[in-house]
């Protein structure tokens, strides 16, 4: 794949778009995130019960803005515990660098999710 999404590595969000579970309509958030090779990381806060994370386990194809630029990704929670760790590791130590305070419990409660990314679509 052509695309180096290293480049987008030291922002400070993402914009995720999943799709409505019940509506159908496209939903974005600004979220932190991590990366490492073309998978993109995300912590969610409110676990399973929030709702863009609802949305992903409905429909996992997602969309992905880095700055200007619009990807497509296949979004998962993550299952295997290795990559959990490596999620965790990765966007607790790219924040907490930055001096947004003690995320340890947030870091250890949250629901790691990935979405392995895909192709640029827009731009």
């Amino acid at each position: 794949m052509a695309n180096d999404f290293q480049a987008f590595a030291e922002d400070d969000f993402c914009y995720l778009t999943t799709t409505g579970r019940v509506s159908g309509r496209p939903h974005t958030i600004e979220i932190w995130f991590a990366l490492e090779g073309h998978a993109l990381y995300m912590l969610a806060g409110g676990r399973s019960d929030a709702d863009w994370v609802k949305n992903l386990m409905r429909t996992p194809a997602v969309q992905l803005r880095l700055r200007e630029q619009v990807f497509a990704g296949t979004a998962r929670v993550v299952a295997e515990p290795a990559e959990d760790a490596l999620a965790r590791e990765l966007v607790v130590g790219k924040y907490t660098a930055r001096g947004e305070g003690d995320l340890d419990e947030w870091g250890r409660t949250a629901v790691a999710v990935a979405v392995d990314m895909g192709e640029l679509v827009a731009s």
